[in-house]
């Protein structure tokens, strides 16, 4: 007869293995779902990236009578999308299975690209066939919410950073490609810190309307100070961008050490910093003033295309150079192309610090709730941060140059400095704050 204390042992010990087995499965599932969140995010990335490099160009090129001020709003109608999609797609998700909303987001998507790939074939009023693409491609965006409320919720704490860097770091690899689950368990009685969820909103509306003046303001930029054309511009700006984009997944790499020595807070604090230097380099000084596009414009001749001049596809001399209907072209000093590139290698380190840290910093202060919908406010945040930051820079770029421009957004990364150092002790994780984990 068997020995009952043998066979309760062996009971325990296949009790065990099946346990673990099951573990491993769903630690393997969980990851691979994960994986397929990254995935999602590199795809997105790299469809904007495409875009947007090319879109002035594009813009004038479909429809002459488009200025610099449209631009803007093209650049916002994406932003503007994704704003109110984000919201609707985070409760969509929070009440039924995620793949419904992404499944529909991508579709979206897919759909906005087709008819802003053909928005050129409509006889008239073909700048406004591309503004709403452009809207219609923002809604499809708006499964970002989505994705970062999956990974924030299928993520322990101590995962969560490494996840949310790597998410960050599939967005930067599509941008060059384009040009422990117990520390949250019976937790949820307790509340959130409302003043943290409200400062973190504030301060990713940054960061992100930071991004958006960024990458808006590029392209007329470089064409306005560097006299270059519209091949050159796209040609140029892209590279700028794809190294932007290598720059930053080494960013984050260092994030993620950086983190684990110093905290997210400082991290975060350190990428305003790098911000706001980016932008004080980037301000006009000198006595070197950009060319003025009138030059090209009175000798638009058969001299002028023997001396070199550049010709656009119709044979015609592209006028290249500050538009002489901008004013302060005539006063305002130029920005040298060291200063740019030197700014855009501080931008490219101080963004992506901030993206990641403004966001994984939310996702730890929410704790174990449901982040559906407050991950879709985070997104409706820097959605609006996007659709008002394109519209703005283009206004006041067009109407009082880049000293005015720039100067303002240096304001705004102060602003966001000093918020964060008044709300520093309340931007703390959801299990801190509740002493389930000494920080």
């Amino acid at each position: 007869m068997q020995n009952p204390l043998k066979q309760s042992t062996g009971i325990r010990e296949r009790t065990g293995q099946r346990c673990l087995r099951s573990h491993d499965g769903d630690y393997r599932s969980r990851w691979r779902s994960i994986r397929v969140m990254y995935f999602t995010m590199f795809l997105s990335s790299v469809g904007f990236t495409i875009v947007i490099t090319s879109l002035w160009p594009y813009l004038e090129k479909v429809d002459s009578s488009a200025d610099a001020s449209f631009l803007g709003w093209m650049v916002a109608a994406y932003s503007l999308g994704q704003m109110v999609a984000s919201p609707l797609f985070g409760f969509w998700s929070n009440h039924r299975p995620r793949r419904e909303p992404l499944v529909c987001s991508i579709f979206i998507n897919l759909l906005a690209n087709v008819y802003y790939a053909y928005a050129y074939l409509p006889p008239t009023n073909n700048k406004y066939h591309m503004l709403m693409s452009r809207a219609f491609v923002g809604f499809g965006a708006g499964n970002v919410a989505v994705v970062r409320s999956y990974v924030a919720g299928a993520t322990s704490l101590k995962e969560r950073t490494g996840a949310m860097a790597n998410m960050s770091a599939c967005q930067a690899l599509g941008f060059i490609l384009g040009p422990d689950t117990a520390d949250l368990l019976d937790e949820t009685e307790e509340s959130i810190d409302q003043l943290a969820v409200v400062t973190s909103n504030v301060l990713f509306f940054i960061v992100m309307f930071i991004f958006a003046v960024f990458e808006t303001i590029a392209t007329p930029l470089s064409m306005d100070m560097f006299a270059w054309t519209r091949k050159e511009a796209v040609l140029y700006n892209g590279i700028i961008m794809c190294a932007i984009g290598f720059e930053s997944i080494l960013v984050f790499l260092v994030v993620k050490l950086a983190c684990r020595r110093y905290g997210d807070r400082p991290v975060l604090l350190a990428g305003f910093a790098i911000i706001f230097c980016g932008f004080i380099i980037l301000l006009p000084w000198g006595n070197h003033f950009p060319k003025i596009q009138w030059a090209d414009l009175r000798n638009n001749s058969l001299v002028s295309r023997t001396s070199g001049a550049p010709l656009a596809a119709n044979g015609i001399v592209e006028p290249t150079g500050c538009p002489y209907e901008q004013t302060w072209c005539q006063y305002t000093p130029a920005i040298y192309l060291a200063q740019y590139i030197s700014s855009d290698i501080l931008i490219g380190v101080g963004y992506p610090a901030c993206n990641v840290m403004s966001y994984t910093l939310y996702s730890k202060i929410l704790g174990p709730k449901p982040q559906g919908v407050y991950m879709g406010w985070l997104t409706t945040s820097g959605s609006g941060a996007r659709t008002l930051g394109p519209v703005f820079v283009s206004h006041v770029y067009t109407l009082l140059g880049p000293r005015w421009a720039f100067s303002l957004i240096c304001g705004m990364v102060v602003g966001a400095i000093v918020l964060l150092g008044s709300t520093y002790r309340r931007l703390v994780a959801f299990s801190v704050r509740h002493g389930r984990i000494v920080e």
